[in-house]
């Protein structure tokens, strides 16, 4: 079974702010939370462009997890989608996109991803995996308007539906 997450919010920031804040690899362990132990393996200076690939790890129940992404789309200003090349997702298609309002910035976040294991997939998402990327992508709200100046939700909040 397939699901998909959004986020839609709007951040006080300009686009240019808002772009340069996301196209940097070093915020990532910043919007991620910390029990998850996320670690850049990817050789410094990182630029993230098209086909850049980013190597790192995660910690999820103790168990270190290895995941590669590739950047599939890098449309500056606009959008960038990150597909998972290795990692613990049968798949995982990230798609950011930003949009200029008068506002700031909105931010929208769509998820695409499949768990392997097809038996037992729906109930591990339900009782874990589910709740976890609720947690994991509101953390991630909370930290970008922390650092980029909230203005609203366009959705009351992070949402999850099978596909």
């Amino acid at each position: 079974m397939f699901y998909e997450l959004t986020d839609h919010f709007v951040v006080r920031a300009d686009l240019d702010t808002t772009w340069d804040f996301f196209s940097r690899a070093e915020n990532l362990p910043a919007i991620t939370p910390p029990w998850l132990k996320f670690t850049i393996k990817t050789p410094e200076p990182i630029t993230i462009e098209q086909d850049a690939l980013l190597d790192y790890t995660i910690s999820w129940m103790g168990v270190p997890i290895h995941w590669r992404t590739k950047i599939i789309d890098w449309t500056p200003k606009r959008q960038f989608v990150d597909l998972q090349l290795r990692g613990p997702y049968v798949l995982w298609h990230h798609q950011h996109t930003f949009v200029s309002t008068d506002e700031g910035t909105v931010c929208t976040d769509r998820v695409m991803y499949k768990l392997p294991v097809p038996g037992i997939s729906r109930v591990a998402h339900v009782l874990m995996i589910k709740p976890q990327l609720l947690e994991i992508f509101r953390y991630r709200r909370k930290v970008i308007t922390e650092r980029l100046g909230w203005v609203r939700a366009l959705q009351d909040d992070v949402t999850i539906k099978s596909m």
